[in-house]
């Protein structure tokens, strides 16, 4: 009767999620605590939701494979297809009221507006960091399991986060991406 009334009597008690039942509540709080029980047999991806493996385990059988026609994007879900297109088009419909902010999605509206509120609700379960941001999270997590998913294809540096992975590319690149607007001074920020 719940999906009906709509009512959602059990929150999480670490950020604004409200559920129906019981166990919608226990799948969200994997989110909190980085448990990932579902792993594929294939590659090195873990997640929390049986269905998330179900979209993943399509990349690897190429089921329903949605390709971008402007670049090497692909996914099995249209829906985020039709989202990466916006990255193309530059619409971006979400403006902030706050401040110039505008993004493609509701959902980094709705993170970026963290920014000014200075909600962060969610937190690790190991440590006291606390962040705005669930992709911060996960990533942050990593520092505590030893993930270091993202590997150099040049020498054996391996990292936990992709912008590491890319500041590291740029020692091998030579590429010096910014440029003092004064002089022709380039530089890369500190390579890791």
């Amino acid at each position: 009767m719940r999906t009906h009334t709509g009512d959602k009597p059990f929150q999480c008690s670490q950020c604004n999620y409200k559920a129906a039942g019981t166990s919608n509540l226990d799948n969200h709080m994997w989110r909190h605590t980085g448990y990932k029980p579902f792993e594929c047999a294939e590659c090195s991806f873990k997640t929390s939701q049986q269905h998330i493996l179900n979209n993943h385990m399509r990349t690897h059988t190429s089921d329903k494979l949605l390709e971008c026609s402007d670049c090497d994007y692909k996914t099995t879900q249209q829906y985020k297809l039709t989202i990466h297109m916006q990255t193309h088009t530059g619409n971006k419909p979400f403006q902030c009221s706050a401040c110039n902010y505008k993004g493609a999605r509701r959902s980094s509206l709705k993170n970026h507006m963290r920014t000014h509120t200075g909600d962060k609700p969610f937190q690790c379960s190991e440590c006291n960091y606390k962040t705005a941001d669930m992709s911060a999270l996960k990533r942050h997590m990593r520092t505590h399991t030893g993930d270091r998913l993202f590997e150099c294809s040049e020498c054996n540096y391996k990292t936990a986060d992709t912008s590491a992975l890319k500041r590291h590319m740029r020692t091998h690149t030579g590429e010096k991406p910014f440029e003092c607007s004064l002089c022709s001074y380039k530089t890369s920020p500190n390579v890791i």
